[in-house]
């Protein structure tokens, strides 16, 4: 009898700031490794996430919302996101039941027309929405695109994200197991550390503060008791949020370390020591040179 073949390929989540596509990432590899927060453009570089059974292995790619660019890290993070689409065998376009169609998602469309690629449309949050208002929201973007699937989902509660998983699968070519089984993500250690310590800080910030930070991890090692030692540097664009990331007698920086903490534990599975420092790099996000410095490189 003829062992079943083996399927691989690169999947793209792609969809408006705040739809989801973290959020579904998590979900499918069962631990974080995209950040979450319910403020837009949380995610800015593409997240590569491992889904391996025993027949195929999905790489997703979690890309930056598609959003109006304010900045030069705006237009990185929709280049990053439209190119991608180039990449893959597959595209889940997200979309947010609860919020409705929007110019945004329209945008996005256009773009889908110009890519051969296979798009399924994931109609997420669902459990927000009462069930008779489904259909139309359905037929609304069928008239759209012609998407290959529509598959409605609620990433948080994960309801439905097996299904969307068996049809994803459908459109994966036979190939290469691309990294071993137990392997859920292709970013090093450091960029996912200081991806959690920034999600800690945009939960505890408002206004244009959580845009305008960025977090590099300065220093990583295993010192001879067993803990591992992280250094962290939160840049901001201004001396005044400098005041406010860390807080009056550095209360919020205290209590984003110790959030920040814990999940890294969780994701080491060792005891670590954490240090953040906050310096300012006036107007980072405008700054080319700054942005390849801080990891924003162009592919």
């Amino acid at each position: 009898m003829a062992k079943p073949s083996f399927k691989s390929g690169f999947v793209a989540i792609i969809g408006r700031p705040n739809v989801g596509k973290s959020t579904l990432m998590n979900q499918v590899i069962g631990q974080k490794i995209a950040i979450m927060s319910d403020k837009p453009q949380t995610t800015r570089n593409k997240i590569h996430g491992v889904y391996t059974t025993d027949h195929s292995q999905i790489v997703f790619l979690d890309t930056p919302g598609i959003h109006k660019r304010q900045s030069k890290l705006g237009d990185f993070m929709n280049n990053t996101a439209l190119n991608t689409l180039q990449e893959v065998e597959a595209v889940l376009f997200l979309a947010d039941t609860s919020e409705g169609f929007g110019g945004g998602d329209r945008f996005i469309i256009e773009q889908l027309k110009k890519v051969k690629t296979p798009v399924i449309l994931v109609l997420n949050k669902i459990d927000k929405i009462e069930p008779p208002a489904l259909l139309p929201i359905i037929e609304e973007y069928r008239k759209l695109h012609d998407f290959a699937e529509i598959v409605p989902i609620s990433a948080m509660l994960g309801n439905n994200v097996n299904t969307l998983l068996e049809q994803v699968e459908k459109y994966l070519p036979e190939g290469p197991q691309y990294y071993p089984e137990d392997q859920v993500t292709d970013h090093p250690e450091q960029f996912v550390c200081a991806e959690l310590i920034r999600e800690k800080i945009l939960h505890m910030t408002r206004e244009e503060v959580p845009h305008s930070i960025a977090v590099t991890i300065e220093d990583m090692r295993v010192q001879d008791n067993g803990v591992v030692y992280i250094s962290a540097v939160i840049f901001v664009e201004r001396d005044s949020q400098k005041g406010i990331i860390i807080g009056k007698q550095g209360s919020l920086l205290k209590e984003v370390g110790k959030q920040a903490r814990q999940d890294i534990q969780n994701l080491l599975g060792s005891k670590i020591f954490l240090e953040l420092w906050v310096k300012v790099k006036k107007d980072w996000r405008n700054q080319e040179r700054v942005l390849r410095d801080l990891g924003f490189n162009r592919d």
